[in-house]
């Protein structure tokens, strides 16, 4: 630590003097043979200077390190040499060697950790819960009373229960079963989080717009993301979203209208082409197969040969001619449980497109059965 200025010069000035009186002394004692005292007077001075600058400047160095220690390091008073342990759950710092808790409120720096649906666990290990939703009404930021262990965490009357039902209004609380029905049908049939999304936004608007009253919320979210299937442009059917829901087929096709009407949008027409993709991939038939079903479709519907009917219906009865004729064949039955359609509705189809089957075919198909072969209906 270094001296101020003014203290330097004062030092000199008495070091300046006490020479002078030294000399002083000297010039006299040599009369008197008194030299030795003064100079022994001269280091008693010099000493007495030394401890006056220690004792200024060594509690200040003192304090300044006791002071650096306290602040950078915390200890127990009784044990300053044992380690601490860090419980982050409580916030504290814990001595090892007596328990005593010596800091407080300890914030984990730690990478957050997240919940999966497959989590097998019942501990959730996430410290500040999910992201808000914006299309709650902002219920999801209130405080969810979350599950004990053992049977003492709910009483006979579900206290616990009901506090959750009293802190989220009944709206926000349709909202949430319907997104998760919503995500539970979209998980059975593989689709992306896209359409999840855009099946929420949808169901949102219908049940803000109170537009569909009477109707069920799980209806309405069937049709919803049937809706954003469709707008998403990988269409699913009817009998798929059917399938995967606990409503019947004609009641997601009137909530389908309905919701349409209601909410002044529209969805592109399906082709044959929309499933024709899919349909081939779950039959496990080859690129070539596909192809040849696909131009069939596509000339039968050109050529107005199939008036009327559904796209799925030409799709499936376009397949079944394609496999017909190549070495990788497929039943009616096959094809029927694949597209959700009736065997019944894949030979009227095909009844109408053989006739003209030579004029279906792309030009570069190799037939392993030729067309005069192909089955009659």
């Amino acid at each position: 630590m270094s001296m101020p200025v003014n203290g330097k010069w004062k030092v000199l000035c008495q070091c300046i003097c006490f020479v002078v009186l030294w000399l002083c002394f000297v010039v006299e004692g040599s009369r008197n043979s008194g030299k030795w005292n003064a100079f022994l007077i001269f280091i008693i001075f010099l000493f007495s200077l030394s401890l006056r600058f220690k004792s200024q400047t060594k509690p200040i160095i003192i304090i300044a390190m006791a002071s650096r220690y306290d602040t950078n390091k915390v200890c127990c008073s009784s044990h300053p040499d044992a380690p601490l342990i860090e419980d982050y759950r409580a916030g504290d710092q814990i001595c090892s060697e007596c328990g005593l808790v010596v800091g407080d409120r300890v914030i984990d720096v730690g990478s957050e950790w997240r919940t999966f649906s497959n989590d097998k666990s019942n501990v959730d290990p996430s410290r500040v819960g999910g992201p808000e939703n914006p299309l709650l009404g902002g219920s999801d930021l209130t405080t969810i009373i979350g599950p004990g262990r053992g049977d003492a965490s709910f009483d006979s009357f579900g206290v616990a229960r009901y506090q959750n039902r009293r802190t989220m209004n009944s709206s926000d609380r349709a909202l949430i079963n319907a997104f998760k029905e919503i995500n539970a049908m979209a998980d059975r049939i593989n689709l992306p989080r896209t359409i999840v999304d855009r099946a929420n936004n949808l169901f949102k608007q219908v049940h803000d717009g109170r537009n569909l009253k009477g109707r069920s919320n799980d209806a309405i979210a069937s049709a919803c993301l049937y809706i954003a299937c469709r707008q998403e442009g990988v269409p699913r059917t009817f009998k798929e979203i059917c399938a995967v829901s606990k409503i019947s087929k004609r009641e997601i096709g009137r909530c389908f209208k309905l919701i349409l009407k209601a909410l002044e949008t529209s969805v592109e027409l399906i082709t044959t082409g929309d499933f024709m993709s899919r349909f081939c991939s779950n039959l496990g038939l080859p690129n070539v197969v596909q192809r040849a079903a696909t131009h069939i479709a596509r000339k039968a519907v050109e050529l107005d040969i199939v008036p009327g009917r559904s796209p799925i219906s030409v799709a499936a009865a376009a397949i079944y001619m394609a496999s017909q004729a190549s070495e990788d064949k497929r039943s009616q039955k096959e094809i029927g449980d694949i597209a959700g359609v009736a065997d019944v509705t894949i030979r009227q189809s095909y009844k109408l497109m053989y006739p003209h089957a030579s004029n279906l075919f792309p030009q570069d198909f190799k037939f392993a059965t030729p067309i005069e072969n192909l089955p009659q209906m």
